[in-house]
């Protein structure tokens, strides 16, 4: 049974064009290169709500494969040259894990 995680991340007022920019310019293209989007679901910015979120949401195949992947994310040099940007405009992260429901479409 797949795992989707939503990774939330509260972003400093003021500074979501930086993140936005941060992660056009090297995140993606870190995700991308290390073959890493593949497990991407999407990415997201809060527009009503609590504000200020950037979103992601990732789809595994089960938990070893979610661990798997981060252990490999973070041994990726390219990705490790980004993360330390983009950390200080952080005040939040928040991780949910998720099963689908057993109807409906699965992303």
């Amino acid at each position: 049974m797949s795992v989707y995680e939503k990774r939330t991340y509260s972003i400093t007022v003021g500074r979501m064009a930086d993140v936005l920019q941060l992660y056009t310019e090297q995140g993606w293209p870190a995700l991308e290169a290390g073959g890493f989007s593949e497990k991407l679901v999407g990415y997201f910015v809060s527009d009503t709500g609590p504000l200020h979120q950037l979103i992601h949401i990732w789809r595994f195949d089960d938990d070893n494969d979610r661990r798997g992947f981060w252990k490999r994310l973070f041994a990726d040099e390219k990705f490790m040259q980004f993360a330390p940007n983009i950390r200080p405009l952080i005040k939040k992260q928040e991780i949910q894990l998720m099963l689908s429901a057993p109807w409906g479409p699965k992303p």
